[in-house]
């Protein structure tokens, strides 16, 4: 999953206030459980 579409899922999820599982899929931003995996554990070089 490219890094930039999961900070833009959890900007999204931080400025709309909606639950970051309630994300929708077609937005294209990835699942709740990938953008919650790549904030806690980065990895280098992405």
């Amino acid at each position: 999953m490219d890094s930039r579409l999961v900070l833009q899922g959890i900007l999204f999820v931080l400025v709309t206030g909606i639950g970051r599982e309630d994300l929708p899929q077609e937005l294209g931003f990835g699942s709740g459980m990938t953008r919650w995996r790549l904030l806690r554990d980065p990895v280098a070089g992405n």
